[in-house]
Parts: C-alpha cells; structure tokens; sequence
C-alpha cells in the first residue's frame, strides 16, 4: 500500500526526485573523497614534511567541503517540497474523497479516524518522504562507495565488512520487525483519543449538567493511558535500536585499529591508510544507521499508507450519474414511490413501501412516533443517501440520474440539528447562494424571523459565527439556518425538525412568513410538534417505516388513531378540533 500510494502522488514530481537524486550522489561523492585526501595529506604531506602539498591538499579539500554543503543544502531543500507537496495532495485527495462519501461511509469510518488519517497518518508518510530524500537516498551510495573504497586502501583489513554488516543488519531486524504491530495499534489508540476527546468536547453541556466530570476524565485516561502504553512498547524498542548501531560501530572501530595496527607494524599498511580505512567504515556503518532510522519509520508510514488508501479505495453508495438528465419538464414535483430503505447490517428496513406526493404551491407535512424513519425519508431526497429500494423522483426524474450540482439548485434541506460554520452570519448565509446581496441577506433573515437579534449585534451581518453556530442559541442557530436556506431559493424546500427549539409565537410567525415567501415552491416539513403541522395541505403519518395515512389535519382526526393518538398526547379535545 505504501508503495502504490508513493507511486500515484509522486509521479508529478519526478524533476525534483532526480534533482534530489544527482546533488545527493554529488555530495556524497564529495563527503567519501574527503577521507582520501585527508590520507594523502598524512602519508604523502605530514610523514614526508612536505608543507606546501599539505597546503595545496588541503585547499582542495576546502573545495570539495563546499561543493558537499553546496549540493546538500540543495538536495535538502528539493527533497523536503517534494515531500511537503506530496502531504499537501495526500491530504486533498482525502478530503476530495471524503466529500463525496454519503452519510453511509463517513458513519463507517468516523469522524474522529478520517480526522487521524488526514493530519497524522499523512504527516507520517510525508515524514518517510523527507526521510527518504534527504538519508534514504544518499545511505546506499555512501555504503557501496565506501565499501569499493576500503577495499582500495587494504583488500585484507576489508574482510571485517563480511561480519560487521551483516551482524548490524541482523540485529537491526529482529528489532524492526516487533515495532510494526505497534504502530499498527498505536494509530489506533489515536483514533481512541481523538474520538473521546471530540465527544468530551462536543457533549460538554450534558456532562456537566449530569455532573459527569469525574467519569469522563477517567475515560479520557484509560485511553491515554492506552496510547502511553503502546508508545512506551515502541519507544523501548527504539531505545535498543542506537545502542546495538554504537556498539557495533565501536566494537568495529576497535577492530580497524587492532588488526591495522598489526598491519602497520608489519610495513603492509600505512597510517594515512588506516586513518582513511576507519573513516569508510564509519561511513558505511553510518549508511547502515541512516538505513536503520528509515526502517524505524516504514512499519508505521506502511500502517498510515494503508488506512490512507482505506478511505481513497472506498467507493461512495450515491454515486453521480454517467450522463445526467438536464431537461426537466416540471418545476417542484417530488414523488416518493415505493421506496425502501436498510441502514448496512440491520435486520429490518427502515422504510417499507413508503409513498408520498408534494408539489409546488402546498405544504407536506410527515408526522410520526420517534423512531418511524421520519429523517431518512428526508434525507433521501438530497441523496445524503440512496434508497435500497423503490425510487425519488424531482420533476418526473429519479434523483440518482441527476447531477449533483443540478439536485443541489432543486432540493435545500435544513436539517434536524442544523450546523454553522465557522466565519460571519453574512458568509454563512451566503453559503448555498454566493453572488447573493445584502438586500437578499436581510430578507431572509426577516422572514426567518432573525433579524431582530442581528440588528441588535454590534457587526451584524459581519457579526462572527464560531464553528457549529457554538455562541448563539438553538433558536438563533435554527432560524440563521432555515435564512441560509431562504437565500438559496431551491424549488423544493425540506424542514426536519426545524422549528423545535423555536417559541410556538415565534414558530407561528416565521410559518406566516414562510407561507408567503414559498407559496410557488414545495415545501415538505418533518415535525414532532403538532402545532407545526396541523395546517398543512397534506399530512403523512409514518409508523414503523410504513405511510399508516394520508390526509388533511381534520381528515385525520376522524379517520386516523395513529395520527389521533399522536395529536391527543400533546393537545387537549377542544384544541385538537
């Protein structure tokens, strides 16, 4: 997976790999000519007394240090906007796909692990990017290089190599090879943190009003404490890692020194030799240790590679329409036929033969019991997600042969627990209709029966909104919603809910207004409230997933116990008639 991800984000940025590729060999070309010069200096220089050829090489030296910091610094900094571009479209091919997923797969994967996968697990792969330019890159040339070259300062002395590398890469894997399940669970534990953390802070209101401190603090710690556990496990492996790289590096240094030694003694060998034998084994080993931090890193990125291409893999269940119908014969039509729905792995349908007609000029109300599939009868006209069975049809087309941006213009929906975003009240409504005026804005904020407690903001329309509408009220946040909604003007207009947090003179008011604003488009309401709908043209009453009937407030009443009982729980005889 790690592979097949580099692969597709890396490929338009193959100009600067090469560059990274060409300054690294030159840097590391310049870093292995270093140690022979500096024996040459020793043995043809310092044992000879011959000071201007010390001068002359160590000048060249000089050189060939800044051509090595030269091509460095370029290599460094090539690699690393490689890796920053390749984060940067990781993360917008996730967000890319996130936002074309239904409400079926975002509840699959969870807010708080596509959150994980976008920041941390992308910033680990871009991390091995970086990595990988900048070390992984210049590690095997620097270990052959300095192999080719040791063998050419002395051929005996070069068998140390056959032991000291293997037992480094030996030991270097078994410690390796434990640390991948870590990670694999420590990302996983982040999910945990994040998804406790986010409910902690989203349902803040209810755990104080329940005095639930003391509970949620413990149920943060045990999943902080179970991430601690797991980076502990990791970090007591990697704290074995650079002693085992240091002792071998040591123990090889007293090796080179021991048997050259010997070497230099017998006349086999010179000291300049030596001295430029122990700094390619240092570079080898190094090379070695740079290949080492790298696998320290693999098991984790290969990890986050794989939950990244999780969510890239997977397929939305609304998927667009190949050619999309565009002409549309009628205006503000909505028909559900036979419709059928089934949340994945449950066992009964939601909906079961569900039909309902609402046109242009009336109000539709649906009515039923908590539970009865209200809100995903709602929610399929949008297409937040597809019908298992039957059909929605807008204007005589079924919804999944229009194009989504089409569907969006027809169908606006203010949902049951309506969401702000972060910015001004002018920019939030603004948000389905952006060429729209200020005159626009205040009109709707009229007819939502909002604009007095605008007004009365020092900034108004500017007046900031935090994220999720967090400053104002429930009522405030409906109603800034239901005039988000009046300012896109759509054919057809969907309300779920959205008047409870109203006051029933407030909700009357803003159901005058809605009236008249909406007399030429389709407006469908979903209610628990009776008050809300008793008025309207048509009212549906569902019951376990099934339309139980179909009728006019008064209709109802008469002929409806569903609907009567319903009525009777909220209203007395004489209010009901």
């Amino acid at each position: 997976m790690l592979i097949r991800l580099l692969r597709a984000h890396l490929r338009p940025y193959r100009r600067d790999i090469v560059l990274v590729v060409v300054f690294q060999l030159v840097q590391t070309l310049a870093t292995m000519y270093l140690p022979t010069l500096n024996a040459d200096i020793i043995d043809d220089g310092v044992v000879k007394g011959d000071t201007g050829y010390i001068l002359r090489t160590g000048g060249l030296m000089l050189a060939v240090t800044l051509v090595q910091i030269v091509c460095s610094g370029a290599a460094v900094f090539f690699g690393a906007r490689t890796a920053m571009a390749v984060g940067r479209d990781v993360r917008a091919a996730i967000f890319a796909r996130v936002q074309e997923f239904s409400v079926r797969e975002v509840g699959q994967f969870g807010a708080p692990s596509l959150i994980t996968r976008t920041t941390n697990d992308v910033q680990q792969v871009q991390m091995l990017v970086v990595m990988t330019l900048t070390m992984m890159v210049s590690a095997p040339i620097m270990c052959v290089g300095g192999i080719v070259l040791a063998l050419g300062e002395d051929v005996p002395l070069s068998a140390l190599l056959l032991l000291i590398v293997p037992v480094l890469i030996i030991a270097v894997s078994l410690v390796v090879r434990r640390m991948r399940p870590l990670f694999r669970s420590m990302q996983k534990r982040i999910d945990q943190v994040n998804r406790v953390m986010r409910e902690q802070i989203t349902g803040i209101r209810v755990i104080r009003a329940f005095v639930r401190d003391s509970h949620e603090q413990a149920r943060f710690a045990r999943a902080n404490r179970d991430l601690m556990d797991v980076q502990i496990g990791t970090g007591r492996l990697m704290a074995w890692m650079f002693p085992i790289v240091g002792l071998v590096m040591n123990l090889s240094s007293v090796a080179v020194v021991w048997f050259g030694g010997d070497r230099i003694a017998s006349g086999s060998m010179q000291i300049g030799s030596m001295t430029a034998f122990l700094s390619y084994l240092m570079q080898i080993l190094m090379a070695v240790m740079m290949a080492t931090f790298m696998f320290m890193m693999i098991p984790r990125a290969e990890v986050c590679a794989e939950r990244i291409q999780e969510v890239l893999d997977t397929e939305t269940s609304v998927t667009p329409p190949t050619t999309p119908v565009t002409t549309l014969r009628e205006h503000g039509h909505l028909e559900i036929r036979d419709v059928e729905f089934h949340y994945p792995g449950a066992e009964e349908p939601v909906l079961r033969a569900v039909n309902l007609i609402a046109r242009p000029g009336e109000t539709t109300a649906v009515i039923g019991s908590t539970g009865s599939g209200k809100t995903t009868l709602l929610n399929l006209v949008p297409r937040l997600f597809d019908a298992t069975g039957g059909s929605v049809l807008i204007n005589g087309v079924d919804v999944r042969e229009l194009a989504p941006a089409q569907l969006a213009g027809l169908v606006g929906l203010v949902p049951q627990k309506p969401y702000l975003f972060s910015g001004t009240i002018a920019s939030n409504l603004r948000y389905g209709n952006p060429d729209a005026t200020d005159e626009d804005l205040w009109h709707a904020l009229e007819v939502a029966q909002a604009r007095d407690f605008v007004e009365q903001l020092p900034e108004q329309l500017n007046a900031p909104i935090g994220q999720g509408g967090s400053n104002v009220s429930g009522g405030q946040r409906q109603r800034l919603a239901i005039a988000r909604l009046l300012v896109a003007k759509p054919e057809i207009y969907l309300f779920d809910d959205s008047f409870s947090a109203l006051d029933y003179a407030t909700d009357a008011a803003l159901r005058a207004a809605l009236a008249t604003e909406t007399r030429d488009a389709t407006v469908v309401i979903v209610a628990q409230r009776v008050s809300t709908i008793r008025n309207a043209d048509r009212i549906v009453v569902l019951d376990e997933g099934r339309v139980v009937g179909t009728g006019t407030h008064a209709e109802l009443m008469a002929g409806n116990q569903t609907y009567r009982e319903i009525v009777l729980s909220q209203l007395t005889e004489q209010e009901a008639a």
